[in-house]
């Protein structure tokens, strides 16, 4: 199985980008999964415009980004929360995206994840996505919220310290192959 795994966000110090590289790592550990860990760095573009798209077409980091969905078997995508909603950076990479074909996860089987420094574990943008999934062909299989991040994840290890969280986050991740 060949999963592609990303944060929908382009901070290099970002804790989602932490908490999808172990889950990543358990879901290869467990099932021998082939995990392609993706940085959205890579496909910075102009902000999308339907008068950019028209003058210039469809950017090559938004179809190498719609190639790699397409060359995956599942998905684990892993959601920064900005202002209760999607990074910037992640939008107008979906925005782009979606201009090559609406469903832009192609029936991908997903694990959905998300998580903050607070309390609320990005709950807000988890809901938005996971809300949308249907309109984007996004076969959401599981998702997992991890609140106050600093709290329950060892930075050093690499890993969630909150035994109820770890067997949640193997609960999803089984639902990829299940």
């Amino acid at each position: 199985m060949k999963v592609l795994a990303f944060a929908a966000t382009n901070s290099k110090a970002s804790i989602n980008k932490q908490l999808v590289s172990h889950a990543g790592q358990l879901l290869q550990a467990n099932t021998g999964a082939q995990v392609e860990l993706l940085d959205l760095n890579d496909f910075e573009m102009p902000i999308y415009s339907v008068d950019r798209e028209a003058e210039h077409g469809i950017p090559e980091p938004a179809q190498a980004f719609f190639d790699r969905i397409s060359a995956a078997d599942a998905l684990l995508i892993s959601f920064a929360e900005f202002n209760g909603n999607y990074t910037s950076a992640y939008k107008n990479l979906f925005d782009w995206a979606s201009r090559i074909d609406q469903k832009v996860y192609q029936n991908k089987p997903t694990v959905l994840l998300a998580t903050s420094p607070g309390a609320g574990g990005a709950q807000s943008v988890l809901g938005i996505a996971a809300g949308s999934a249907p309109y984007f062909a996004m076969e959401v299989k599981a998702q997992l919220s991890v609140p106050s991040f600093y709290d329950n994840f060892d930075q050093q290890a690499g890993e969630l310290n909150n035994d109820e969280l770890a067997a949640q986050l193997k609960t999803a991740l089984a639902s990829l192959h299940g």
